[in-house]
């Protein structure tokens, strides 16, 4: 869905005026999207609209659901969202199939039943991601009903399923979120391993221990799951395919602290080239890159 103002921008193929009109307002979590945001929101839009032939996977509590699109044109429909805000809003729907939790050979699909190593990557995260080639074709192989075992006796996947998990499956942004505050509250650990506010390099951290995992967690909703500096696709721990597009929490202000409002979530790789460079600088080098490409 988009805001109907923003939807005629879509409508014409605007993609400079949608991201205009869609970096003025606020996300859910009350933080400005970024330009990489509005971009992607942009490009939602087109997925689902011109989607045809593809599967589509979902988790719900116990079940797995699958599902394949049509190549029927998609429908608009004007509507209020039902939240506080009421936004108006224009809501993009694709027919598909209809939807099922069993295997084409008629056997169900119980999330726990699941291999614990695909537990990690179909784990609805809350924003619409494409697998990886090998995941998409063992997602294929488990809704058609064919034998899984060419994945399961791979020695990642036999070391992952000799683990005893713990009671509760952390998704693979969970375990992402909490490593990225595990760092930033390293850098304030004194000696014995307490948590103390005192400058390390003019690092403090100015978020209390209790909010900062969920602080994190809104900065990559609020970015659509996508680094805040260039665009691309955050990866999650146990799930990335590059461990150099692994979410790394960066401060906009290399000379501030950790503190809400200088933070965002960017790629490992990103993080490690932005160094001590302003902020404003470092976008302003993306963009000449990004611009170069388009061209």
């Amino acid at each position: 869905m988009t805001e109907v103002d923003g939807f005629e921008f879509w409508q014409a193929g605007d993609r400079e005026g949608f991201i205009a009109k869609a970096m003025k307002r606020r996300t859910a979590a009350g933080l400005e999207p970024t330009r990489s945001v509005a971009s992607r929101w942009f490009n939602l839009i087109t997925a689902i609209a011109e989607t045809s032939d593809d599967v589509w996977i979902h988790r719900e509590k116990d079940q797995l659901w699958w599902t394949r699109s049509l190549s029927d044109a998609p429908s608009f429909e004007r509507q209020f969202e039902p939240l506080p805000d009421r936004r108006d809003v224009i809501v993009c729907f694709k027919r598909c199939e209809p939807w099922r939790n069993m295997t084409l050979q008629n056997n169900g699909l119980l999330w726990k039943a699941l291999h614990p190593k695909a537990r990690e990557f179909l784990f609805t995260e809350g924003t619409l991601m494409q697998l990886s080639s090998d995941n998409a074709n063992y997602a294929l192989a488990l809704i058609e009903g064919r034998s899984l075992e060419p994945w399961h006796l791979l020695p990642d996947w036999k070391k992952k399923a000799a683990k005893k998990e713990p009671g509760t499956v952390f998704s693979p942004r969970q375990i992402a979120v909490a490593r990225m505050a595990m760092t930033a509250k390293g850098t304030v650990d004194d000696a014995n391993g307490q948590l103390v506010l005192k400058k390390v390099k003019n690092k403090d951290l100015l978020i209390p221990d209790a909010e900062l995992e969920a602080y994190i967690d809104s900065l990559i909703e609020a970015q659509g799951a996508i680094c805040a500096l260039t665009g691309l696709a955050l990866q999650f721990d146990g799930t990335e395919t590059d461990k150099q597009m692994l979410a790394s929490l960066d401060r906009k202000d290399s000379n501030g602290h950790y503190a809400k409002g200088n933070l965002q979530v960017v790629c490992r790789f990103v993080n490690k080239w932005k160094g001590d460079m302003p902020d404003p600088e470092f976008r302003r080098l993306m963009d000449i890159v990004q611009d170069v490409e388009r061209q």
